[in-house]
C-alpha cells in the first residue's frame, strides 16, 4: 500500500492528511498515518441538521457519515454524502447534546476521481455564546456568530492527482458541544466536484 501524508500547524492544531491511490485502496480504509473508521464514536450518537446547501438526489441520507458502515466500492453514491451537483457544497452542524472534550474529528472520502478529495472548514461551539447562531447560512460567517475557526482542512494534490481514499485528521479540538461543517468543491471544471464523503468520526479524549 502506497501513501502519502501532510502535517499542518494551523489555528494550533495539527491537520494531518493520508491517501490511498486508487491502487492501493481498501474496503477497510487502512491508512499509514491514520486510523480506519470506528464503529462507534461521538459522531455516533450526535444529532445532524443539515444547515445549507441540498444533498444530491442519489447521496446516501446525511446520517450516513455517521453510522460506522462504509462504502465496498470505490463509486457507491448511495453510501456515501455528497452534495447536489453543480452546487458549490454546503453545511451541516453535529450535535452532541453537551460538551464534550474532543480529541480528533477524522473524515474519509472515497472515488476513482474528482469526488475523492476533501475541503471543509471546520468550526466548533459550546453554544454560550450571547449572540450564538446554531444555523448560520452560507453568506454568514459563523465567527460572528458564536462559532470558532478550528481549521480549513484540504486534501487536494498539488500533483493533480483525484481519486482514491482520502482520510484527514484534526486532533486536540477543544470542548464543544457543536462542530460546524462548511463543505467546498474541489473542481469548478464540470458539476461533479461534490466530495463522496464516506465517514466523519469524532474521538472524546
Amino acid at each position: 500500500m502506497t501513501s502519502v501524508a501532510k502535517f499542518l500547524l494551523l489555528f494550533l492544531l495539527v491537520v494531518t492528511f493520508d491517501h490511498n491511490p486508487n491502487s492501493s485502496a481498501n474496503r477497510e480504509f487502512k491508512f499509514k498515518n491514520i486510523a480506519s473508521p470506528s464503529k462507534d464514536d461521538a459522531a455516533t450518537h450526535a444529532k445532524l441538521t443539515l444547515i445549507d446547501g441540498d444533498l444530491d438526489g442519489g447521496s446516501a441520507e446525511l446520517a450516513a457519515v455517521t453510522d460506522g458502515r462504509l462504502p465496498r466500492d470505490e463509486d457507491e453514491p448511495g453510501s456515501n454524502v455528497y452534495f447536489r451537483a453543480g452546487s458549490s457544497g454546503g453545511r451541516f452542524r453535529m450535535d452532541f447534546g453537551s460538551v464534550i472534550p474532543i480529541a480528533q474529528v477524522n473524515s474519509y472520502s472515497w472515488h476513482p476521481n474528482a469526488r475523492g478529495p476533501q475541503l471543509y472548514k471546520l468550526y466548533a461551539a459550546d453554544g454560550s455564546e450571547p449572540k450564538f447562531n446554531p444555523d448560520p447560512k452560507r453568506g454568514v460567517d459563523p465567527a460572528s456568530c458564536g462559532w470558532k475557526l478550528i481549521a480549513l482542512v484540504s486534501t487536494i494534490s498539488d500533483s493533480g492527482e483525484d481519486g482514491g481514499q482520502y482520510a484527514a485528521s484534526v486532533t486536540d479540538v477543544g470542548k464543544y458541544r457543536f462542530l460546524l461543517f462548511d463543505i467546498y468543491v474541489t473542481e469548478l471544471y464540470d458539476n461533479w466536484g461534490n466530495t463522496f464523503y464516506s465517514e466523519i468520526d469524532v474521538i472524546r479524549k
